[in-house]
């Protein structure tokens, strides 16, 4: 829980440090949400890490994102030791979409469910694009 609150802290810290760059109207702009609890991350575009996990920012086409989504689940994994430190889990997550518009913006949106997660592309309109797809999960 510790090593989740620190990463949590410093991510925050470094996206207090640093501005988002101004979006260009050239590309798609994907923002990432998550409840406050949890922390998603932009890791990879086309195969390529990302050196900074705020966003995604595109250009028009078909695109793969991977991005790293971290929750805590209540530890020692059964309903008899519910009172034990919480594990962090970390899941990684694809989603392919063919169709990025520039200009337009879209939002990444993933959340636990138990040990597991989801995650959705939305347009401006809220209409679901793609479905993430969990690689893996793990503590890790």
């Amino acid at each position: 829980m510790r090593r989740f609150a620190l990463i949590a802290s410093l991510s925050l810290l470094g996206a207090c440090a640093s501005p988002l760059p101004p979006h260009d109207p050239g590309l798609a702009w994907v923002e990432l949400y998550t409840p406050a609890s949890d922390l998603l991350m932009a890791d990879e575009l086309d195969g390529k890490r990302l050196d900074d996990g705020r966003y995604f920012q595109v250009s028009p086409g078909s695109h793969e994102l991977i991005s790293r989504f971290l929750f805590e689940v209540p530890g020692g994994g059964s309903g008899s030791d519910m009172m034990s430190e919480p594990i962090q889990r970390t899941c990684e997550i694809r989603v392919r979409y063919a169709d990025f518009a520039a200009g337009q913006r879209y939002r990444l949106e993933a959340r636990s469910i138990m040990y597991n997660a989801q995650a959705w592309l939305y347009d401006d309109q809220r209409n679901v694009l793609a479905r993430g797809r969990v690689l893996r999960c793990g503590t890790f």
